[in-house]
């Protein structure tokens, strides 16, 4: 039987997986999200000598089924090959009594590689097998990665047009450049007079414009989504939690059926939320730990069961989650309410209208398997620093507030499970901030700070970082937020 994925908001919006995914965000304003989990036969007997595809392999095949064993071969064949540093994809590395999750040796050196390598292929391959011949124009807001991530798995792909939305001043100086030094005809990138919350909201709203929907429809267009609202962006991530405890069992780090903590250097939920539906197809997971930076709506809400979102809203040094609307969350809300849409519906609605939502009657079971917790811009520095002192590892500040909040539910708790932290960017991404949590003083420079964290860590510089200092600069336009539409429009000739 095929696997449904229904609208949040609606009940009676269901469609298949590769209406999903071509979809990108229900047209009702809700996120397709499935309401039954498939039966995943998890034999790590057999997956602790696995490769990184023949997982992704597994968990794609019984979330995605209504592909054929043929075209998810070539979609996974094409995503996970030598665009990745290493043939193992997403290594596992032990630091002292935790291990990282290294989910950025793609091109784009950040965690977004691996499902935004293979998204292109499936959402192509979904627009085939519904028949449909429109141009899908790829609509995302970015704070800081998906942008690039997506740009490069898009980019000159044929019958397909990407426009990318981001804060200006709000991503590092490499991320920004990573994205307006993108090639391909089909490419647009659009700095906004605002934060990533604008730009989401923007997007969301455009989404859901119908006379806007009407006009793309008649120039032969429909848009589809490439963050993580799209469930074909959140399926891949599933795959390398399986991959990780594999890893673990195969190195003898774990015995069979043993639990785990997971630790999510959390801002629009998606990771996290991957690996709560990896826990719900059979991996042994005792605890997901959500961390965020000072920008701690989750924090708080995992608390209190209050999500409020009028709250200041502060730029950091992990500018990836400086988010206040965690779009995923809707997904974890809908399995709290007992997939009920029309109470979903009604809180996220309130969120819109009050800035704020009040949380009862939920699955206790559910809400008690997250733990959450913030890092200061201090504490991420000094636990940046404290790695490096005791192991000569250097880490990009967003998976050090990751690690830093771990240590610190480990001390409250004395919980000693084994636990991963996910890793999700390169610290070349973020070099200033890596060189002076260790050094001490601001390199003044991203380029300058690049070789001096080369220097201190004996890494070498990825191909992402060299040559971007002197890229010709391919997209400059700046917009305030309630031109985007009209930006959207001119690009698309609507």
């Amino acid at each position: 039987m095929t696997l449904v994925y229904q609208s949040t908001r609606n009940e009676k919006n269901k469609v298949t997986a590769s209406q999903a995914i071509l979809q990108g965000l229900a047209t009702d304003g809700g996120l397709f999200t499935p309401v039954d989990f498939p039966d995943v036969n998890l034999d790590f007997d057999r997956l602790k000598s696995a490769s990184y595809q023949e997982v992704a392999k597994l968990v794609l095949s019984a979330f995605l089924d209504d592909f054929t064993e043929e075209e998810l071969d070539f979609c996974i064949d094409n995503a996970y090959d030598a665009k990745f540093d290493t043939p193992v994809i997403a290594p596992l590395v032990k630091l002292g009594d935790q291990y990282h999750l290294e989910l950025f040796h793609g091109s784009t050196i950040a965690f977004k590689d691996m499902a935004l390598s293979i998204l292109p292929y499936l959402l192509t391959t979904a627009a085939k097998k519904q028949g449909v011949d429109d141009k899908i124009v790829i609509l995302t807001a970015t704070s800081g990665d998906t942008g690039k991530a997506a740009m490069a798995g898009f980019a000159d792909v044929a019958g397909t047009e990407i426009i990318v939305f981001y804060p200006n001043g709000g991503v590092s100086k490499i991320q920004e450049l990573q994205m307006t030094t993108q090639v391909g005809d089909n490419t647009h990138v659009v700095a906004i007079e605002g934060n990533f919350d604008d730009a989401q909201t923007k997007v969301k709203e455009m989404f859901n414009d119908e006379s806007l929907r009407q006009k793309l429809a008649a120039k032969g267009a429909q848009f589809s989504s490439a963050n993580s609202m799209n469930i074909g962006r959140l399926v891949p991530q599933i795959v390398y939690y399986i991959y990780a405890y594999a890893q673990l069992l195969n190195d003898g780090q774990l015995e069979k059926g043993e639990k785990i903590n997971i630790t999510v250097p959390t801002g629009n939920f998606g990771n996290i939320l991957a690996a709560y539906y990896a826990k719900q197809i059979g991996l042994p997971v005792h605890k997901l730990i959500c961390a965020s930076n000072e920008n701690n709506v989750l924090t708080d809400f995992f608390a209190t069961g209050f999500y409020d979102k009028k709250r200041r809203f502060k730029v950091t040094s992990s500018p990836s989650m400086d988010i206040l609307v965690s779009s995923n969350l809707e997904r974890l809300i809908f399995h709290l309410v007992g997939n009920d849409s029309a109470k979903t519906r009604e809180l996220m609605t309130a969120l819109v209208d009050k800035g704020e939502y009040q949380l009862s009657a939920v699955n206790p079971d559910i809400l008690d398997f997250f733990e959450a917790g913030f890092a200061t811009e201090g504490e991420t520095s000094a636990e940046i620093k404290r790695l490096y002192d005791d192991l000569s590892y250097i880490e990009d500040p967003h998976t050090a507030v990751a690690s830093a909040v771990y240590r610190a539910y480990r001390d409250r708790t004395g919980d000693q499970t084994k636990t991963i932290i996910a890793s999700t960017a390169s610290p070349y991404k973020f070099p200033r901030v890596a060189v002076e949590a260790v050094k001490g003083k601001d390199s003044g420079d991203d380029f300058a700070a690049v070789q001096e964290l080369h220097d201190l860590s004996g890494v070498a510089i990825p191909k992402a970082v060299k040559g971007l200092e002197t890229a010709p600069i391919r997209h400059r336009k700046v917009v305030e937020v309630a031109a985007m539409q009209e930006a959207v429009e001119s690009y698309l000739d609507v």
